[in-house]
């Protein structure tokens, strides 16, 4: 699953049922369900109409009984179940109850009536429950007024849509049969096997059995689609049958597939090349969500995205065309590592997300070298860095204690650092044995479940290393935090040494514990005669040193050569003088590095605001748009958060100005023909951030003027979205709001509602989070909770607004007073973000104070709360320290 915004919270409601009798009762299972009854089969049945409010299912179940019961324990959430027959292995049917022991968590106990032996037993439930409303189990949305009916399973809203065993380590193959009104479509996992009538105006679909699955991989789709055919992928050394290919969309949408559906064979076939094992699902659509929580799941055979990944054409924005592409490996890759190979439990769903996040970096450098994704794992692994330096912060394999540690498993850490470890062991080992080990890890565990023991020790054969290797790996694994390498060059018996140590790294305020040790496998590039080496060892201790063969006598030290390790660095004042006057001659990747490690230095304290800006200003001139925009982003954050005074921050909008308004000039406003696409992102980074973090005239008056144009009417009385360049419309919207106020507020929230295209209505919402005036604010924010806004849409209008502390006093006000209504519609997932909504970019006391206050008596109202809540109010507390020291005179030096 990849996500790009994060839903919100938990409520699950169920009705008892059935005979009335007594059973014995044992606790209730706070984590896992007890092994002894294990699922071997599911039938799966549903009668389902998008127009109506309920859908009505059965379930029955294989369970292979492993110890003598009187009960069961399974999931199951807000189903209303009218019966449950348990039919023995020797025929013998026993009337069963249904008992809700813990609603909130969705778990619940089906007793017997007496106890049965060890033995195989069907159990079959006939029940109904709600199509969901906030977007999981099977759930209900609209789209230019048509109802559609869709599932989203993962992590743990199977049991809103069928009673069972809603974990990762029970996969069996499911049969699936669906009854819908004559005139929908329906898709599932599966190809369609069977139609046939099922009474008047009814059909009943039936789809071939599923390989193996979880059940938060069990997915279908009902409503008017639009289904279009895809060129068939071609068979390969690995697959002898070409792969069916289909696009889903909503009605009148479909032609709008070609694009993605055109990438998409070129994934599948390095995928394949790379694991050397064909696809394995007999058949592959891609479904574009009307709404969705996540940015797109990766179920077998119906792979489901956000609309505007997948619904593109020549006037898509850049940043989607390229998005597209990078989500849909993502997924496909998760089609070997999750999908075929599934995690035990929880704690190690990094092997599925680190891994389809590692694996679509591969395969967009082999298909789209141009989208650089090398940069984005440097960049993806820096951002985990960020939260990783928190005391607060998870492990990739975080032990799970309830649902609110599965919901907030889904986060940078699992995805962005654990992708980037990978990546540091794959170089340390090299990327053939590598493969090597992957292929086996693949072919050992095939449509069954593994743990991260399995993967490490895979890799370890692989490169026949032993327990050092493992011990290395999974001390990533399981301690959180960020390495942090001091390194000081010396020179000994005419030796050029390189003295390192290791410790945690934490910023200015932190009240961790710096004693951590890792494995760490650090490369350090170096200056020779002719150019510059590099050199690598296995730092395991506290203290450690390199010999630097070659090295000239003047030599400079890059401490993490290619960017490659997952671990911070620091120099002496020398070695960082030396480093700073190379800066142009290091790689890209080794630039965005080396800018981290400056950053890293000003949040530790060991620098001010006026070095950073000198030691950043070699970057801006990169002709790389990931190197060159992050000074423009550190000076932001000074703006921001350093400056106290229109000196100061007169000063850093001159140092912005100066650096990035003549290359935004230089490309203009309008995208040109054949331009490109990076030429488009960067256009976007550009005039984003001058007009509104820096608040460039001359930047805004260009915006404002294609934001004047678009929102004119048209004939037709719509706005005409398309007069501004499709880059740029949200920031075009955004300075037009800024500038007229309500008339552009309330001719934007009229447009959402009478606009279906979803790059449009990211472009309107962006308008609207780009608000000012405090009045209008709060209309914007009493509009994110209406119906024309839908849910997954809610964040984007709910995230703006925080640069001042005025703005974040009225977020906090609004928030407090409407707090029950946020929880009602945006449902269970992300309880865990509930905080950082309320009071994120918070930096001070009296933000935390506040925030702590209010939450403290509210972590039970959601799964995920208490870890949200601890990392919100430490990174409020970081930020309130680093303001306390920093001297903002600096700036003007």
């Amino acid at each position: 699953m990849r996500r790009l915004v994060r839903p919100l919270l938990l409520t699950a409601l169920a009705t008892c049922c059935g005979a009335a009798f007594a059973a014995t009762a044992d606790q209730a299972p706070q984590g896992r369900l007890p092994g002894w009854a294990v699922p071997q089969s599911y039938q799966l049945a549903f009668k389902v109409d998008p127009a109506q409010q309920d859908f009505s299912g059965t379930t029955t179940i294989k369970v292979k009984l492993n110890q003598a019961s009187d009960h069961l324990w399974l999931d199951g959430a807000e189903l209303k179940v009218s019966k449950v027959t348990i039919t023995d292995a020797a025929g013998k049917t026993h009337a069963g109850k249904y008992v809700n022991v813990d609603p909130k968590a969705g778990v619940v106990r089906v007793d017997f009536g007496s106890t049965l032996k060890p033995q195989d037993l069907t159990v079959k439930f006939e029940y109904s429950a709600p199509l969901n409303q906030q977007l999981q189990g099977l759930y209900k949305v609209t789209a230019k007024g048509q109802p559609y009916a869709m599932t989203q399973m993962e992590p743990i809203s199977a049991r809103f849509a069928f009673p069972g065993f809603d974990e990762p380590g029970f996969k069996t193959p499911f049969d699936i049969s669906i009854t819908v009104p004559d005139h929908e479509n329906v898709v599932a996992n599966t190809k369609q096997v069977k139609e046939q009538p099922a009474g008047k105006g009814w059909k009943t679909v039936t789809f071939a059995q599923t390989q193996p699955l979880p059940t938060y991989l069990v997915a279908f789709a009902v409503g008017p689609w639009d289904i279009v055919d895809g060129p068939d992928i071609s068979p390969d050394a690995y697959r002898s049958e070409p792969l069916k290919l289909r696009g889903i969309a909503a009605k009148g949408e479909g032609h709008r597939m070609e694009h993605v559906l055109g990438e998409t064979p070129s994934i599948i076939h390095a995928l394949e090349n790379y694991y050397g094992f064909g696809y394995p699902f007999g058949k592959l659509d891609l479904l574009a969500a009307p709404d969705f929580e996540a940015g797109a799941m990766e179920n077998p055979g119906l792979v489901t995205f956000r609309d505007w990944l997948l619904l593109l054409d020549k006037d898509s924005p850049a940043r989607n065309v390229q998005g597209s592409f990078n989500v849909n490996a993502h997924e496909l890759a998760h089609q070997w590592t999750g999908d075929t190979v599934t995690t035990a439990w929880w704690n190690d769903i990094w092997l599925n997300e680190a891994f389809a996040t590692w694996m679509q970096q591969k395969v967009t450098m082999q298909v789209h070298p141009e989208y650089r994704a090398d940069l984005d794992r440097v960049r993806g692994a820096q951002g985990a860095m960020s939260n990783d330096s928190l005391v607060s912060a998870r492990s990739i394999r975080q032990p799970i204690s309830g649902n609110g540690d599965i919901m907030t498993a889904f986060d940078g850490i699992t995805y962005q650092k654990g992708a980037s470890v990978i990546a540091m062991f794959e170089n340390y080992v090299g990327e053939k044995t590598y493969q090597k080990g992957m292929r086996a890890y693949i072919q050992s565990q095939k449509f069954g479940n593994a743990t991260a023991d399995d993967l490490v020790s895979a890799i370890a054969t692989a490169a026949d290393k032993g327990d050092a290797f493992k011990h290395a790996f999974k001390s990533f694994l399981d301690q959180s935090g960020v390495p942090y390498v001091a390194t000081k060059l010396e020179q000994k018996d005419g030796k050029t040494v390189l003295q390192l140590n290791q410790s945690r790294y934490l910023p200015l305020g932190s009240s961790g514990d710096a004693k951590r040790i890792w494995g760490v496998p650090v490369c350090v590039r170096y200056g020779t005669v002719d150019g510059s080496k590099v050199a690598c060892d296995m730092l395991d201790q506290a203290t450690g040193s390199m010999e630097l063969p070659g090295a000239s006598k003047s030599t400079w030290v890059m401490p993490n050569a290619n960017a490659s390790g997952y671990y911070r660095f620091s120099l002496d004042k020398d070695g960082l003088d030396r480093l700073i006057k190379q800066v142009g001659t290091l790689s890209d990747a080794e630039q965005l590095a080396y800018a981290d490690a400056i950053n890293a230095s000003f949040r530790r304290g060991d620098l001010d605001a006026g070095q950073v800006l000198a030691a950043m200003q070699p970057l801006t001139g990169s002709k790389i748009r990931e190197v060159a925009t992050v000074p423009l982003g550190t000076a932001s954050g000074l703006y921001h958060r350093i400056a106290t005074t229109d000196a100061q921050r007169a000063r850093l909008a001159a140092w912005a100005k100066a650096a990035y308004l003549p290359r935004l000039e230089q490309l203009g406003y309008q995208r040109k023909a054949g331009e490109p696409e990076d030429d488009s992102l960067m256009r976007s980074s550009l005039a984003s951030s001058l007009a509104f973090d820096f608040k460039l005239p001359e930047v805004r008056a260009a915006l404002l003027k294609q934001g004047d144009a678009a929102l004119k009417p048209t004939a037709d009385g719509h706005l005409n979205l398309a007069a501004a360049d499709p880059d740029l419309l949200g920031d075009a919207l955004g300075v037009a709001v800024q500038e007229h106020g309500k008339s552009a507020v309330d001719a934007l929230i009229a447009e959402l509602p009478k606009t279906s295209d979803p790059a449009l209505r990211n472009g309107i919402l962006g308008g609207l989070a780009s608000v000012e005036d405090p009045a209008l604010a709060e209309q914007v924010r009493n509009f994110a909770l209406t119906k024309p806004v839908k849910v997954g849409e809610m964040g984007m209008l709910l995230r703006g607004g925080r640069d001042t502390q005025a703005q974040r006093d009225a977020m906090w006000n609004w928030f407090t007073a409407h707090y029950q209504q946020i929880l009602d519609r945006t449902g269970s997932f992300s309880g865990g973000r509930l905080p950082s909504l309320a009071a994120g970019g918070g930096c001070s006391t009296a933000e935390y104070d506040r925030l702590q206050a209010f939450f403290k008596t509210r972590e039970k109202d959601a799964a995920g709360i208490g870890r949200g809540l601890a990392q919100t109010g430490e990174s409020i507390q970081l930020c309130s320290a680093l303001t306390a020291k920093q001297d903002p005179a600096s700036i003007l030096r």
